[in-house]
């Protein structure tokens, strides 16, 4: 059964990308891969208290178990070690990434403070999109006493789109809050 912002893009989006760049088969037209949250540890990393912490907030935030990244070598200067844990990142497909997008798009975004849009210079070239958050309580799971230190997260919104333009319409018209190109 279709639900939500699936059933959206299937019958408003997928239409009106049709229309819009031409395209004479149905499969032309864009479609959202996946969606990665990542978060760097930072300092969290040499305490596993505070890692745990960090964890559980990125699995309420998305609905799904973060892995951790580790240090592939060692930097003296930032003083990581081989194999130390570095971040966290989440990749979301199918019917949890349009759960997650449909909350980030008309719960957790209208959250910020003086929210006036998101910038339309997030696109990489490819129709792919990336957005950072300043800090995680602008998600409604995260209770503000459970929080120890603020801390941002990427999302990274992956298409099939080939250009910008196509990318941004794709979006647009999902109902994310894009400022104009």
């Amino acid at each position: 059964m279709e639900k939500g912002l699936y059933k959206v893009y299937k019958e408003q989006v997928v239409p009106a990308l049709l229309k819009e760049f031409r395209y004479k088969n149905i499969e032309e037209a864009p479609k959202i891969l996946k969606v990665s949250i990542n978060r760097g540890l930072g300092e969290e990393s040499r305490s596993s208290k505070e890692l745990e912490a960090s964890l559980k907030e990125l699995a309420m935030i998305s609905g799904q178990m973060p892995i951790v990244n580790k240090a592939k070598k060692s930097v003296a200067g930032f003083k990581i070690r081989d194999g130390m844990p570095v971040g966290a990142s989440v990749t979301l497909r199918r019917e949890k990434m349009y759960a997650f997008l449909e909350r980030l798009i008309h719960i957790t975004l209208p959250r910020i403070r003086d929210f006036r849009g998101i910038s339309a210079e997030g696109f990489d070239g490819r129709g792919n999109y990336n957005l950072g958050i300043k800090d995680q309580l602008i998600f409604p799971e995260m209770n503000y006493d459970d929080v120890n230190q603020l801390q941002g997260l990427d999302i990274a919104i992956t298409t099939t789109a080939k250009t910008d333009e196509e990318g941004y319409s794709l979006l647009k018209t999902l109902g994310m809050p894009l400022k104009a190109i």
